[in-house]
């Protein structure tokens, strides 16, 4: 057994997909007998990170992380984020020469362009700098590599990602209608409610029945005095997800930047087709079904009524394809071990 290090500035309490995939690997590593001390922003003293204070950025985090290496004498070490506590691993480990792994979880500096207006190039030649010094750069599907590949990405190896099949099923349904006293069909967006999201794009579409926005963000507000129509839940609690999930017709993922779209899953394990843009995440998440659990393609409306025929049986045949437990095998065969460096 070994003892694992995780570096990252995504952890609790912030809500994301980042944050749901490494808990639950974390779990399941601690179930296979693996000592794992996770090091996230929560050890730290933070601040807000511009544009998005919702998200705590540790500050001058090298000190303390060196002290806690020393301390737990990890056999491994893997990097999660490029942010601060990211950088302060990867030069903890590029100063000893010691092999680690990172995880590409973001399209950043897509999202970096979003809100700021920075280069890709200039973003994208950073993070070719940090990856490609890892023993290996886990990536969660097909297309994520092809793409990092083409952009001078080494060493990238498959990650998938998984679903809880007890947590998110078919049953219990939210009635929405009945609940919002609303016309159907049911689109429904779950997630951050954040500018890179997209989600803009989905209100936007002009689609028979009523659209519904379950989470908060720091695009919320904005989105409701435009959108007045449209129904925002804010975020809820685990009881009440599956059930929201399950009582769309079709859930609505607009994003063009995600890397893989967890909630892609959770709305599948709920019965709820999915309709998407032809961009990584959705183009692997829904390749090889035919329409029988969703639609993709560059127009989103078409996507979305083109969902509305799917088969509700078999959203959740697919997604009893994706399993934490090959996610948490990926991960663990890809760590590369040192000692006593």
């Amino acid at each position: 057994m070994r003892r694992i290090l995780i570096a990252t500035d995504a952890w609790h309490p912030q809500v994301n997909g980042v944050v749901r995939t490494m808990s639950i690997v974390v779990e399941e590593l601690r179930k296979r007998g693996h000592e794992v001390r996770v090091v996230g922003p929560d050890q730290f003293h933070t601040v807000p990170c511009p544009t998005y204070p919702e998200i705590r950025l540790a500050t001058r985090p090298s000190g303390k992380f060196a002290k806690i290496m020393r301390e737990f004498r990890p056999d491994v070490l893997h990097i999660v984020t490029e942010g601060p506590i990211g950088w302060a691993a990867w030069r903890w480990a590029r100063k000893r020469n010691v092999p680690f792994t990172t995880s590409y979880h973001t399209r950043f500096p897509e999202y970096v362009q979003a809100r700021i207006k920075f280069g890709l190039n200039l973003s994208y030649r950073l993070l070719r700098h940090f990856h490609n010094a890892a023993s290996a750069t886990l990536v969660a599907t097909a297309s994520l590599r092809e793409d990092l590949e083409a952009r001078g990405f080494t060493r990238l190896s498959p990650w998938t990602r998984g679903v809880n099949l007890e947590r998110f099923s078919p049953e219990p349904r939210c009635n929405w209608q009945e609940r919002l006293d609303v016309p159907g069909p049911i689109f429904i967006y779950v997630g951050r409610v954040a500018v890179e999201k997209n989600i803009e794009a989905f209100l936007s579409l002009d689609l028979p029945g009523t659209k519904i926005v379950v989470g908060d963000g720091p695009q919320r507000k904005a989105l409701e005095q435009k959108f007045p129509q449209a129904f925002f839940t804010g975020r809820l609690d685990e009881g009440e997800l599956s059930a929201a999930y399950a009582g769309g017709d079709v859930f609505v993922f607009p994003s063009l930047t995600d890397t893989f779209g967890l909630v892609l899953l959770e709305a599948l394990a709920s019965g709820t087709p999915c309709a998407a843009y032809d961009v990584t995440g959705p183009r692997d998440i829904l390749a090889g079904t035919n329409g029988r659990v969703g639609a993709v393609g560059p127009d989103l409306r078409e996507a979305c009524l083109k969902a509305l025929k799917a088969d509700r049986q078999e959203c959740r045949k697919h997604a009893e394809g994706f399993t934490w437990e090959v996610c948490a095998d990926l991960f663990e065969n890809a760590l590369h071990p040192f000692f006593d460096k």
